[in-house]
Order: structure tokens, then C-alpha cells, then sequence
């Protein structure tokens, strides 16, 4: 009954991100010349449509911009999208309906030699490299409409030491149409307002023994400010073995967009407890456009803004486990509009509770029972009158 209980508390809490929406997904085709890189994912719900456009002209980005009508529809000029100056290449019509819009780009792969004792963590720096000067697959080759995914795979067009001679960066992109987990580890709970990333690096030779990375990224939103991150608490880590928290990046009050991510990175394609490391979180800074790698897909929807801010998500520690395990990395996050999901108690967690708030009480209640309706004892003895 105490479980019953617990569940009935808990499932209303746990429907909430059931909404559902119809989504598909469009490489737009480049009418001007070669193929480009440019996908659509288009969610469309009963009074509102969520437009992701993921591309890697210039530095990887996706951009996101949500509407308050299921007509909205995005528009792409290609020979102004692929000029010198971009701005209102990309449109999303009618330009009234949106309610907000914001974009992360995906700007420098570093690496610190992380045993370099005479440095601060993460380490020594070695030359970053600039993903806008990475060459990428055709996505159209990776579109899976059964899946609702794609992936960009790249490695730097100018690579002197032959570090990438095997290797690759993968961005791997899946939109939802209802809430769910995925099978993978950190099985990040995901709704049908949300597209989850997952970034890896794999079979990349590391210029130091012990190297630890970190990916710079940079957002741009409506407001001028900076986005806040927070963090969540649970005391729940079934789905993510040993670790209690979720970072989220939050632009703005609601309605707003959020990035939402665990802290956590692994060092093997089967993800585990005993190959997590940690996924460090730099406070965001204010900087310039100019200062950073160029996507010309946020600058055709946003113009000349120049009002980004940047961090950087460092994988690992030094003590390991490391990159240098299996040469590989892998790491996930959430894009999405409105409140970021919210983890609740799991059903193990409640059954675990429940035997351990009941079990006890049972045993009270079934000894009062017995102690009330059990056999009577009579003594041998009389009373004397």
C-alpha cells in the first residue's frame, strides 16, 4: 500500500512532459551550388512550433526558434547566407510569432597536458583546434527519419602532426516526438520540446600522456545578458551511477530556452561507473563576435549582434579515468524550450523506499495483531475465596 502510494504521488509528476509533436527532419538543399550542411528539424505541436537549424558552415551551431502558431516556416536565401555578410539569410516567418530564439556555437577543441605540474588544472595548453577550420561529411548520408537523428563527423582540413589521422569529431543530433530516456548512459530524461547532442572525439592521437579536453562554446540569445547556470540536485542516480546532479544553462524568464546536461563525460563507448570522468563547467564570460570562430547561420538569423558570451566544458581529470584509456570520449546534452525536464524519484528508488519504510511498520502492525487476536494462556492456578 505504501508503494502504491508513493507511485500514485509521483506518476502525475511524471506525465507532465508527455505533450506530444509531430517532428521531421530536412536537409535544405543548396539550389546555388555544391551541397552545405544545413538541417531542419521542424516540432510542431497543437499551438506552437520549434524550429532547430543545425549546420556546420563556418563553426558548428544550432540554432533555435520557437513560435506561437504550427504555420511558421523557415525561409533560407543561400547566396546571402553564403556571402560575405550574412545577416537575413535565414528567416523564420510570420516574424511576429516568435517567441524566442537563441543559438550555440560550437566554436575550439582544446587539449592541456594535464601533468604538467608547474601549470594550473587542467594544465598546459597545446594549440587549440578551430572546428570552423574542420572539414565535415554530407549529413544527408546520416539522416535516419526512423530515429529522428543525424550526425556531422569532421577532422581538421589542415593537421600537421597527423593527429586526426584516425580519428574524428562526431556531433550526433536526435530530435524527440514525446518524452523518454534514452538507452545510453546519462539517459538524460528528454520531452518533445527538447533535441539532444551528443559530441565525441575517438581515435585522435592526444599530443601529451595524459591530455584532458575541452570543448568552447558560445551563445547568443535575444537579451544582452548573459544566460544563468544552475544547477539541480537529486538523491536518485540509477540512470547516471554516481552522480547527483544536472547543469543547465537558462536564457532568461519564461518562456525560454535551456541547455541541460550531467556533469559527467565517459572514456568508453559502453558507458559505466567505471568509466565516467568528471565534466567541468567554466563560469560564462561576455565576448566579442569577432573574437571567436564565425557561423554564418547564426549571423544570417541575428545580424551584426555581437553580444555573445562563451565557457568551457573540460572532460577528465588528471588521475583518470582518461581519453587516453581507449582514445575515446563522449558527451551529451540537451537543447529544448520551456521548463528543462525534472528528474523524479525512479521506480527502484520507490521500491527500495517503500521496503524500507514498510517492511518495519509491518512487522509492528502483524505483532499487535497477534498479541490481540492470538491464542489465549490460562493459568493452572484457582483463586482462593
Amino acid at each position: 500500500m505504501l508503494l502504491f502510494s508513493l507511485l500514485l504521488c509521483v506518476a502525475p509528476l511524471g506525465l507532465l512532459g508527455e505533450e506530444t509533436r509531430q517532428v521531421s527532419l530536412e536537409v535544405i538543399p543548396n539550389l546555388l551550388g555544391p551541397p552545405q550542411n544545413l538541417l531542419h528539424i521542424r516540432a510542431v505541436g497543437t499551438n506552437s512550433t520549434l524550429h532547430y537549424v543545425w549546420s556546420s558552415l563556418g563553426s558548428p551551431a544550432a540554432l533555435l526558434v520557437a513560435t506561437n502558431t504550427p504555420h511558421s516556416e523557415l525561409s533560407v536565401n543561400w547566396s546571402r547566407l553564403l556571402s560575405a555578410e550574412p545577416a537575413g539569410g535565414l528567416t523564420v516567418f510570420p516574424e511576429d510569432s516568435i517567441q524566442f530564439s537563441s543559438a550555440l556555437v560550437f566554436t575550439r577543441l582544446f587539449e592541456f597536458d594535464s601533468t604538467d605540474a608547474a601549470t594550473k588544472p587542467p594544465g598546459k595548453p597545446y594549440p587549440p583546434y578551430s572546428l570552423s577550420k574542420f572539414s565535415w561529411n554530407n549529413i544527408t548520408d546520416s539522416l535516419d527519419p526512423a530515429t529522428l537523428s543525424a550526425t556531422l563527423q569532421g577532422h581538421p582540413t589542415d593537421d600537421p602532426t597527423g593527429a586526426f589521422a584516425n580519428g574524428s569529431l562526431t556531433f550526433r543530433v536526435q530530435a524527440f516526438s514525446k518524452s523518454g530516456r534514452p538507452e545510453q548512459p546519462p539517459r538524460l530524461l528528454h520531452s518533445a520540446d527538447t533535441c539532444q547532442l551528443e559530441v565525441t572525439l575517438t581515435g585522435a592521437s592526444p599530443r601529451g600522456n595524459h591530455s584532458l579536453f575541452a570543448l568552447e562554446v558560445a551563445t547568443v540569445g535575444q537579451s544582452p545578458d548573459c544566460p544563468t547556470m544552475e544547477k539541480q540536485h537529486s538523491i536518485d542516480d540509477e540512470y547516471a551511477p554516481a552522480v547527483f546532479e544536472v547543469d543547465q544553462l537558462l536564457w532568461g524568464s519564461l518562456p525560454s530556452g535551456f541547455v541541460q546536461w550531467r556533469p559527467v563525460a565517459f572514456s568508453q563507448k559502453q558507458g559505466g561507473r567505471e568509466s565516467a570522468m568528471p565534466c567541468q563547467a567554466s563560469p560564462l564570460y561576455p565576448t566579442m563576435a569577432y573574437l571567436l570562430p564565425q557561423s554564418p547561420v547564426v549571423r544570417a538569423f541575428f545580424g551584426s549582434r555581437n553580444n555573445f558570451c562563451a565557457f568551457n566544458l573540460t572532460f577528465g581529470a588528471s588521475t583518470g579515468p582518461g581519453y587516453w584509456d581507449q582514445y575515446y570520449l563522449s558527451w551529451s546534452m540537451l537543447l529544448g524550450m520551456g521548463t528543462p525536464p525534472v528528474d523524479t524519484l525512479s521506480p527502484l528508488v520507490l521500491g527500495i523506499m517503500a521496503v524500507a519504510l514498510g517492511a518495519p511498520g509491518l512487522m509492528l502492525l502483524a505483532g499487535g495483531l497477534f498479541l490481540l487476536l492470538g491464542p489465549k494462556r490460562y493459568s493452572e492456578y484457582q483463586p482462593i475465596n
